[in-house]
């Protein structure tokens, strides 16, 4: 979900521990060059790498008000260095140390991976057939024709409709007992997208991968991971489930703010996409094996075969590779040309990355007890110290014309973050790609299909055999969200009788009808000027906010509007100033600072705050003219019309830059 990095201190002990042994290496010149020439060659040395991460880690967990870390670093079949940073509970002074149990989330995924292609490698399952021949009967809705396969789930790519549909996670969770028998035939989401056409993280996939182990192997998931892959590995501190003893070691969850939250547990129990409890020691084993080609004190986890499939990417948007079986790897401008698979993991309070670069035989494994994203900042610090990035040449860019743009120009949204919309235009000789995060910024192309925008990200698009574009892959930093999936493009040529070419609201009906947020009233009639009752446009602004993936979001944005307003009646029409404050509600925006805007008529105290606010960012509909001195004049009390609803909704949820300019 969206995270908002706030920037606080941590205890002045944390700093003077961690700090301490930073100092502590000489920093004379002699040493300065031989530290760096070790550094040069790789993670080999442990104080080099002390020296390294120490001041490191006391910078970020202090910029990403991270209580406690965990950072253990393999080589050539050796753990370097495996210490903690900070504390698992701060209340109680007790400090991270190898043996501190952390939730490590979807880091699981690997573990479930590994598992099935140990089945796959028994001959019990066959990575490319019909799934459902090991899943004891359950079948899944597909809308597509084409069965899904043990690879597509593996891979990421089984086109699910709503592929979070299945996580449910909570304290109410902790001491149950949810079978995946009990819990899947009751949650299965369909299948809408040809499986293999498209990458959208998924956590429904590893789920029923989990359960088919379960079946074709005849033993219960959790039992099946300690026999055939924690005991072997010797990793006696690691568990599909929340074990008592094991519990006695947990780091203590955080939420941004430094306050602890409750430990969360999952349903189904054993949680193939994410439940598994581990410490340092533990992964340092698993990732020595997966670093030894699946073997570990002389014994064979794994077949080298599955393991390679593993650490080959199996699915790119053009250049740009995403997942092998179980891995994937985000943001590759960080990996400074070096094969890097990786994978990061989060449940409430934890967060988990684990790194693997096989052909240097290194690897790296932190967890810490907050949700931020401090990982990905250690990722990229570790990377450029350790294995900088060479020169390349910078590539010629191609021109491209009015009439070659034309397949890519459009309305794009994420097949998973469905919050995240992306516009495609073409202007002054070049494409333009705008959403709410990245703002706006202009793409060169590399090849057709390939193109990088002003910082370095590059953008692919997905063709048809017909030629025409489907979907595009964005691999920018500046929105982690829209990197877990592609994007797939929308239809909005859709046009309506009582709509004109000319009308101002045009563009904006078009968008919500692509998006299926808003659609016809009757026929092919929008009925532009019509009202909408209170539950309409609570209807519109759950589908517009995106926030309906996971259970219980869409019920706790519906608790949310109907909080809002005073008097709330679903069936009665809804009224300018109502609409106005359901907008903020969800959308929680600070007024402009620049913006001088002034409300003239008369509206209920309890609206003009977010009347003045949506102003202040551009979010009127067309026939609310603000003034150049900002005065407007709003109709608070009036009749919401449908295409004005259309208008706010777009400039609030779509892909607008805010402020949207008067």
């Amino acid at each position: 979900m969206k995270k908002v990095i706030q920037k606080m201190s941590l205890v002045v002990f944390l700093l003077s521990t961690t700090l301490i042994s930073a100092c502590t290496q000489s920093l004379g010149a002699v040493e300065s060059t031989q530290t760096a020439s070790i550094a040069a060659q790789g993670p080999m040395d442990a104080k080099e790498i002390e020296a390294f991460a120490d001041p490191l880690f006391a910078k970020k967990m202090k910029e990403y008000n991270v209580a406690g870390s965990s950072f253990v670093v393999v080589r050539d079949g050796k753990v370097i260095v495996n210490k903690g940073y900070g504390f698992a509970d701060k209340e109680k002074n007790i400090p991270v140390d190898k043996d501190t149990v952390f939730q490590i989330g979807s880091v699981t995924k690997t573990f479930t991976a590994l598992a099935a292609m140990q089945q796959v490698d028994a001959g019990k399952i066959d990575l490319h057939a019909n799934i459902e021949e090991y899943l004891g009967g359950l079948k899944i809705p597909n809308k597509t024709g084409k069965p899904v396969t043990m690879y597509d789930l593996l891979t990421y790519t089984p086109g699910f409709e709503l592929p979070d549909e299945t996580t449910f996670t909570g304290p109410q969770y902790i001491g149950q007992d949810i079978s995946m028998d009990e819990f899947l035939p009751k949650h299965m989401p369909t299948i809408i997208r040809p499986p293999g056409e498209a990458y959208t993280y998924d956590n429904t996939g590893f789920l029923l991968a989990g359960y088919a182990v379960e079946k074709a192997s005849g033993i219960p998931f959790a039992q099946y991971m300690d026999e055939k892959v924690f005991k072997p590995l010797g990793m006696a501190s690691t568990s599909v489930r929340l074990k008592p003893d094991l519990m006695k070691r947990m780091a203590a969850n955080y939420d941004l703010n430094g306050e602890q939250r409750p430990l969360e547990g999952h349903a189904p129990t054993d949680g193939p996409q994410g439940s598994i409890i581990s410490t340092a020691e533990d992964m340092a084993k698993y990732m020595i094996m997966q670093l030894q080609n699946g073997k570990f004190d002389g014994k064979e986890i794994v077949s080298q075969k599955s393991l390679d499939l593993m650490h080959t990417h199996q699915v790119f948007a053009d250049d740009i590779p995403i997942t092998t079986v179980g891995f994937e790897n985000y943001f590759p401008e960080y990996t400074n040309g070096q094969h890097v698979v990786l994978k990061g993991g989060n449940i409430t309070g934890h967060a988990s990355l684990i790194v693997l670069i096989p052909e240097q035989k290194t690897a790296f494994y932190m967890s810490y007890n907050n949700d931020s994203d401090m990982r990905s900042d250690i990722f990229k610090e570790f990377m450029d110290h350790y294995f900088p990035e060479k020169e390349k040449a910078e590539p010629v860019y191609l021109p491209l014309s009015e009439k070659d743009a034309q397949k890519y120009i459009g309305l794009y949204q994420n097949t998973r973050g469905f919050w995240n919309r992306t516009s495609i235009a073409y202007e002054n000789g070049s494409l333009m790609v705008e959403d709410a995060t990245i703002g706006k910024q202009k793409l060169r192309m590399i090849h057709p299909l390939l193109f990088v925008d002003e910082e370095g990200s590059k953008i692919a698009f997905k063709e048809e055999k017909n030629g025409n574009i489907t979907y595009f892959y964005y691999s920018t930093p500046k929105n982690v969200s829209l990197a877990v999936a592609h994007s797939q493009k929308m239809d909005r040529k859709e046009t309506y009788s009582d709509v004109s070419n000319s009308s101002s609201y045009k563009t904006y009906i078009n968008n919500l009808s692509a998006l299926s947020i808003m659609g016809a009233k009757t026929g092919s009639q929008f009925d532009p000027t019509g009202t909408m009752t209170q539950g309409e446009f609570i209807d519109a602004l759950v589908k517009a906010n995106g926030w309906y993936g996971f259970p219980g979001d869409e019920a706790i944005n519906r608790k949310q509007l109907a909080a809002s307003i005073p008097d709330l009646n679903l069936s009665a029409p809804i009224s300018r100033q109502a609409a106005a404050v359901m907008i903020q509600t969800l959308k929680q925006l600070e007024p402009e600072a620049t913006s001088k805007v002034k409300l003239q008529d008369k509206a209920d105290a309890w609206a003009t705050d977010a009347i003045t606010t949506l102003a202040s960012q551009g979010i009127v509909d067309p026939g609310t003219k603000i003034s150049a001195d900002g005065s407007f004049t709003f109709r608070a009390k009036d009749l919401l019309k449908r295409q004005e609803a259309s208008a706010m909704i777009d400039l609030a949820f779509g892909y607008h830059s805010l402020p949207v300019k008067w």
